[in-house]
């Protein structure tokens, strides 16, 4: 009877195999691919199945090993280093029931030097959600008919680096690492623990089939926060967790915090949001409007920051424009530069009012504590004064972060 199965000790059994051959970089990690291993076998109950992802910066972190793992846990899985989109969609579309695709050295197809895999990227975002698919055309010679090709499964990958934004945003990042020399793991044997995995993975199957029906309805409670795109990417795990029980509902909500912050400390986040943080907590740090002039030599003295080397040139007035445009104003409207009227001169700059709207939209939380030291060497402008008072007085005060007589004109 498969109502007689244990999940609890189930999902602990597939978590103690799992730690067996993988070491991965925290406890949620290990929570996270167990559950994941677990909702492969209840895709069809869910509206989305989220992508989980193995990254490491350097060779030889177990990625491809987690990989193996995985695919002795999971449900028709097939393996996969190349692969084109076309060929994808139709072994979705024709399988006996849907399979768990498992793409290593998934950097060759996404990486820095493989040029982008626009087909392969539509495959994986579009297969993110049930009611994802291609439009094909089929036939031979001019008799072509158009064929909706469905997209929807389990992927799990392994590569170099990190992957497409698009991607990543659907995806359980586990990002593994060299392991230390304390840290032991049994050397693997397919010949071996094939059939250990392949057991484990049958007793998950009927595990699933006597759940089916209570995971398809439910609606998992999530953590304060997790909103959007996480919420969709954890619904299904979380799910599982509820049916399985025990002490797992509990460990699977505290990985999804964990590993959502973890996601959101490692993206590096789009040039035009980092721009907009850096002005708010870096730049302006509670001043009302800056010159141009003032705030691209505040950025280009930011040694940990891009705008010394956007395409191959530091940033310019016309840059700063530019990525700025792209945002809008609290009324709606393009933000652009506008004349600061000075003592000295009406040069064009930003107002801190015309930033606000897109501050609180795209940047992160306001770190409390970022205006000290920023504010010490800004070049400030606040009401009418000039930003040649104020770079003197910074002089005075900071040489070394003197404003070049450049600002002061």
């Amino acid at each position: 009877m498969t109502d007689t199965i244990d999940g609890a000790a189930l999902l602990n059994e597939v978590e103690a195999f799992h730690r067996r051959f993988n070491v991965f970089p925290t406890e949620a990690a290990y929570v996270a691919v167990a559950l994941w291993d677990a909702h492969a076998h209840l895709i069809d109950c869910f509206e989305t199945t989220p992508r989980i992802a193995f990254l490491s910066p350097e060779p030889g972190s177990g990625k491809s090993r987690a990989l193996e793992i995985v695919e002795l846990l999971t449900p028709r899985p097939v393996a996969t280093v190349s692969a084109s989109a076309n060929a994808l969609y139709r072994l979705v579309d024709s399988a006996e029931g849907l399979p768990t695709v498992l793409f290593d050295e998934v950097d060759t197809i996404f990486g820095p030097k493989a040029g982008a895999d626009e087909a392969l990227r539509g495959f994986l975002n579009a297969g993110y959600r049930r009611i994802g698919g291609a439009l094909r055309c089929v036939g031979e010679g001019s008799n072509q008919n158009a064929q909706v090709f469905n997209s929807y499964c389990a992927v799990a990958m392994a590569g170099l680096g990190s992957l497409p934004d698009t991607v990543l945003t659907r995806s359980v990042i586990v990002r593994m690492r060299k392991r230390a020399p304390n840290e032991k793991v049994e050397p693997y044997r397919q010949r071996v623990h094939e059939k250990l995995g392949h057991a484990l993975r049958d007793r998950l199957a009927k595990w699933a089939d006597g759940v089916r029906d209570r995971v398809a309805g439910a609606w998992p409670e999530m953590p304060e926060g997790v909103t959007d795109r996480p919420a969709d990417v954890w619904e299904p795990l979380l799910a599982v967790a509820d049916a399985v029980g025990g002490d797992w509902p509990e460990r699977a909500r505290t990985a999804c915090l964990e590993l959502i912050s973890a996601a959101h400390d490692n993206d590096e986040a789009s040039l035009g949001v980092r721009l907009l943080t850096d002005l708010r907590d870096r730049v302006f740090c509670g001043i009302d409007r800056m010159p141009t002039a003032a705030i691209i030599e505040c950025l280009l003295r930011m040694d940990d920051a891009p705008w010394g080397d956007l395409d191959d040139k530091p940033i310019n007035a016309r840059s700063l424009a530019r990525l700025l445009g792209q945002y809008v104003t609290p009324a709606n409207k393009p933000i652009k530069p506008r004349g600061i009227r000075t003592p000295s001169g009406f040069p064009k700059g930003y107002y801190a009012e015309d930033l606000t709207d897109a501050w609180t939209r795209y940047c992160p939380p306001h770190p409390g504590e970022s205006a000290t030291s920023a504010t010490s060497a800004t070049p400030q402008v606040s009401g009418g004064e000039s930003v040649a008072d104020t770079a003197t007085a910074i002089r005075h005060t900071h040489a070394e972060t003197a404003t070049p007589a450049a600002l002061t004109g």
